[in-house]
C-alpha cells in the first residue's frame, strides 16, 4: 500500500496580504473608535482665548493672594440630597454673603456640569437641595460679599455615596 500524498500548503504573497489587511485594519479601526470617544467626550476646550487667559494670569494670581491674606475659613459639605457651605473670617464669625453660586464641574466632561444658587440658613450657612453624584468634581464657588469681585473658592473633591466633608 502507498500512502496518501500529504498536501502542504503554501503561505504565498495572497496571504500575506490578508495579514497585512487584517492587521493594519485593526490597528486602523481602534484608532477610528478611540478618535471618536475622545470627541465626544471632552471638546479640549480650557479656556475660551489663551492669549487673554495669560493676561489675567498675574491679576487673579494677587487677587488670590489678597484673598488669601483675609484669613477667611470655608467650609464646603455635600450629604445625599444637599450642599451646604459656609464661610467665616478669620475669628470665627460668620460672614454674610448676598448671593452664593455654586458650579460643579467634571474635569474633563462638560455634559454634566451644573450651577445653582445656595440661600442663606439661619445657622449662617448658605444650602440648596441637591442630590451631587459620586465622582471626581471641581467645585467653584462665589460668594456675593458686596465687593467688585466675588470671593472665589475653588475646591477638586471626590464624592461618594453622595458625601463630602
Amino acid at each position: 500500500m502507498t500512502a496518501a500524498p500529504i498536501r502542504t500548503r503554501e503561505f504565498t504573497g495572497w496571504h500575506m496580504l490578508a495579514v497585512m489587511v487584517a492587521f493594519f485594519g485593526v490597528v486602523i479601526a481602534v484608532n477610528i473608535v478611540m478618535a471618536i470617544y475622545a470627541n465626544t467626550s471632552w471638546t479640549g476646550l480650557v479656556v475660551q482665548n489663551s492669549y487673554v487667559a495669560s493676561q489675567e494670569f498675574n491679576e487673579k494670581t494677587a487677587e488670590a493672594r489678597a484673598q488669601a491674606a483675609r484669613g477667611w475659613k470655608d467650609k464646603l459639605e455635600i450629604e445625599p440630597g444637599t450642599v451646604s457651605f459656609a464661610l467665616a473670617d478669620a475669628a470665627g464669625s460668620s460672614i454674610e454673603a448676598k448671593g452664593v453660586t455654586v458650579t460643579f464641574r467634571r474635569p474633563a466632561y462638560e455634559a454634566e456640569d451644573e450651577t445653582f444658587q445656595l440661600t442663606r440658613q439661619p445657622d449662617g450657612a448658605y444650602a440648596a437641595e441637591h442630590a451631587v453624584r459620586d465622582g471626581l468634581w471641581v467645585v467653584e464657588i462665589d460668594a456675593d460679599i458686596g465687593e467688585a469681585r466675588p470671593y472665589r473658592v475653588v475646591h477638586r473633591i471626590v464624592v461618594k455615596q453622595g458625601i463630602y466633608r
